[in-house]
């Protein structure tokens, strides 16, 4: 596993930050020129680059979006001890990875040919870099993998898609290792999608109050970024080489609410959870822990607690990692899955940020708050549910 996020690179350096409270939103004073839209906070990873590590010439096509993911794939393979192995370059070896945009900035060159005839800044990796399977490919040409490639442009889904699609591509056997995850870069367009909801948070003074996932008081999300990639592997092959398990996917579902774009719909929500159970062969009770979607929506919210609660009852402990990181969209299930499973092998899960008092519209359910708790459990469950009505849900084993 490796990812960037906006609160580090590494699970120690995050862990010590999340158990001190902090969160990675600020105010975007460069978006202050921006007056079509209310919020102005964002979670921004700081301080990076790759300009110094990769050659112009491999980078060319890439964008943030894909220097992030690929770099994270660079952490992943190595801790994976399959850096520069001919196995990733052998064609047993694929790609499922995705974002829910790719770079926006080049949109622009496209934009002024449309609107002024001619534009300045048109070239040949313009449209490489802005399509939304950028971080999938570049991935691929970075490391010369051969096998198949599964792009999951479904924004809040993205990421865990493409684990969940990966681990099918192993279990059917169409597969023997796959590089899976999401990226996502920060963009105001991204959090101008959402503004234009009256979606997104406004306590633009206070950073460190919001987002407030399942809080009373919350007032929408904030956007972030970020990349995660997770290397995933045929159980017996990885046990002979003596590879570094960190967890075993033991269950996947992805369902649709075939209802309304942008309203959550918590039935098709419980189906997709139970499915997910079924595929695992578990029953509801070896669930320890609920790594939650918690987008600090209204109507998000309420759902996927309802949702949840039908399935687990009022016993299962949840939180929301968007309350440190922001709403990484296509990153977010990638992150939440590499957070949530080194949360279950260390046996400690952060506390909701923000999260002072439930709203009692959700539904009961054990919500971690204030301090971390030291949870021992076998399994843990990540559920993710996006934009047009695409909902997710992983299940991990402890390895």
């Amino acid at each position: 596993m490796g990812g960037v996020s906006a609160l580090g690179e590494d699970w120690p350096t995050i862990r010590a930050r999340m158990a001190k409270g902090e969160t990675a939103v600020r105010t975007m004073a460069e978006w202050d020129r921006f007056h079509g839209i209310n919020t102005r906070l964002a979670a921004p990873v700081t301080g990076f680059s790759v300009d110094d590590r990769y050659p112009r010439k491999k980078t060319r096509t890439m964008g943030p979006v894909s220097r992030m993911a690929v770099y994270a794939t660079e952490k992943a393979l190595n801790d994976a001890a399959l850096l520069n192995d001919p196995f990733v370059r052998g064609g047993r070896v694929g790609i499922a990875y995705g974002s829910s945009f790719g770079s926006p900035a080049p949109v622009i060159a496209f934009a002024e040919l449309m609107t002024q005839g001619a534009s300045k800044t048109l070239n040949a990796t313009s449209y490489i870099q802005m399509m939304s399977h950028t971080a999938a490919v570049n991935i691929g040409l970075f490391y010369g993998v051969t096998g198949r490639i599964i792009p999951t442009s479904s924004a809040c889904t993205s990421g865990s898609q493409a684990i969940g699609y990966a681990y099918e591509a192993i279990k059917w056997g169409k597969a023997d290792a796959m590089i899976a995850g999401g990226a996502e870069e920060l963009d105001v367009t991204e959090s101008a999608v959402f503004d234009t909801l009256f979606a997104t948070s406004t306590r633009n003074d206070r950073p460190h109050t919001s987002p407030r996932p399942y809080d009373r008081d919350r007032d929408g999300l904030v956007i972030g970024e970020g990349a995660t990639t997770l290397v995933l592997e045929e159980r017996e092959r990885a046990l002979a080489r003596g590879a570094n398990i960190h967890a075993e996917i033991v269950g996947f579902a992805c369902n649709s609410d075939g209802n309304h774009v942008t309203q959550p719909q918590a039935g098709t929500m419980e189906i997709a959870l139970r499915m997910a159970l079924e595929d695992a062969g578990l029953s509801a009770d070896a669930i320890g822990f609920v790594n939650g979607h918690g987008t600090a929506t209204e109507w998000g919210d309420i759902a996927e607690t309802a949702a949840t609660h039908a399935v687990f009852g009022p016993r299962a402990p949840i939180h929301s990692l968007k309350s440190y990181f922001g709403h990484s969209l296509g990153a977010c299930g990638a992150l939440e899955a590499w957070l949530g499973i080194e949360m279950m092998r260390e046996g400690w899960f952060a506390p909701t940020a923000n999260l002072d008092h439930v709203d009692e519209r959700c539904a009961e359910l054990d919500y971690i708050m204030g301090e971390g708790r030291r949870i021992d459990t076998e399994f843990l469950m990540s559920n993710n549910f996006a934009f047009g009505g695409i909902n997710t849900s992983l299940v991990f084993r402890r390895a």
